[in-house]
């Protein structure tokens, strides 16, 4: 089947009770059994969930792997990969990934005896060199909030050249643009929460993997730590995959419009959008994917020009998140990325004038008399 089709159709069938063509929510903590271990497949609901699993089989077609699990957040769904890495084993992360994933590594799981390393992936014959030996390739591509591209196809021979499992955070791209399984990548995560959803009203997590060793151990782990998607959530999300084909060519569309208008402003310092020829990565992500999505970042050059554009927008709403269906704009330094140290920060460009726009589906020339206000302002 073709992508729109599977967006619409893979993993769901019209209910058998009743013919509903959309899956009911499943809103039950259990499921009564005829007898001791007589039951129709379903036991407890943190186990199995009709509309979890119809999601879950939705997703892995999308990205095209054999499996698919949810989690309650993005976040969840990262810490499930992380449970692959046992005490000892040395994890190899690409430099300038999500606050969140770096606070997780370096706060949390480095307390019980993994080892993390940062390193630049955006050059592959640099990072061989660089990397040294490793169990996990955990990659962002394109990074965020820099835009930084990094070659799935060439870090996956690298990584099973040490025998180690490549993973990519595909949240950016979505399947829609991007698939890194087909790449060699052998798990890719997303924050379902964003464009898969596409309405910011979920919040969640999918691992999608190809291995079916490594998805015995995902269900397992996902059964036994417990941060699964609800039904509701599952069926935000299943009503959004729906549409994911139809929302993604106007995200990059009005990607594009705004990218050039922010690049023709001189108080704009510098644009960090894939979609650019100069772009670093341009030929990398043209090679690897269908399109360069609808995230872009711009340097304002201070805080204080940031704050005046920030308190100045009003379509562009301020706030955490991206990959809604409306336009959502924030500052990395004080949001996503401030679990960094300043230095930390400094060494990696995300400045304190640096400002990451989501780009949604209103009408461009909206969008762009948004910003020529708040460009006015600063």
């Amino acid at each position: 089947m073709g992508f729109s089709t599977d967006c619409i159709h893979a993993g769901q069938e019209p209910d058998p009770s009743t013919g509903a063509i959309i899956t009911p929510i499943f809103q039950t903590s259990t499921y009564v059994q005829q007898g001791i271990g007589q039951h129709k497949g379903y036991e407890y609901a943190r186990t199995q969930n009709p509309t979890r699993r119809a999601l879950e089989k939705n997703l892995a077609a999308l990205e095209g792997g054999t499996d698919a699990y949810c989690y309650a957040s993005g976040m969840a769904a990262t810490q499930a990969v992380l449970s692959l890495i046992k005490q000892g084993q040395r994890v190899v992360v690409s430099d300038n990934v999500y606050g969140g994933t770096h606070r997780l590594f370096t706060k949390v799981l480095a307390q019980y005896g993994i080892d993390f390393a940062f390193v630049d992936a955006s050059d592959p014959s640099a990072f061989a060199r660089a990397a040294g030996r490793f169990d996990l390739l955990w990659i962002e591509t394109p990074t965020n909030p820099l835009m930084k591209v990094c070659d799935i196809e060439a870090l996956a021979t690298v990584a099973h050249g040490h025998g180690a499992l490549l993973a990519v955070d595909n949240t950016f791209m979505s399947p829609f643009f991007q698939k890194p399984l087909a790449l060699g990548a052998d798990l890719v995560v997303h924050s379902t929460t964003k464009f898969l959803n596409g309405h910011s009203d979920s919040v969640g997590g999918v691992v999608v993997v190809k291995d079916t060793k490594v998805a015995d151990w995902l269900r397992f782990y996902q059964n036994a730590a417990g941060a699964i998607l609800s039904p509701m959530d599952s069926w935000l999300v299943l009503r959004g995959t729906k549409t994911l084909a139809l929302r993604m060519p106007r995200h990059e569309q009005n990607a594009r419009v705004v990218a050039e208008f922010l690049r023709s402003q001189s108080k704009v310092k510098r644009v960090y959008w894939p979609g650019f020829e100069d772009h670093a990565g341009h030929a990398v992500q043209k090679k690897q994917a269908s399109g360069f999505g609808a995230l872009i970042s711009f340097d304002l050059g201070s805080r204080e020009a940031a704050d005046r554009l920030l308190r100045a927008v009003r379509l562009c709403s301020l706030g955490e998140s991206l990959g809604g269906i409306e336009t959502l704009i924030s500052h990395p330094a004080t949001m996503t990325h401030a679990g960094y140290t300043q230095p930390e920060r400094d060494a990696l460009g995300i400045g304190n004038g640096l400002v990451r726009i989501s780009v949604g589906c209103e009408d461009a020339e909206d969008l762009l008399a948004d910003l020529r206000t708040g460009i006015e302002a600063v």
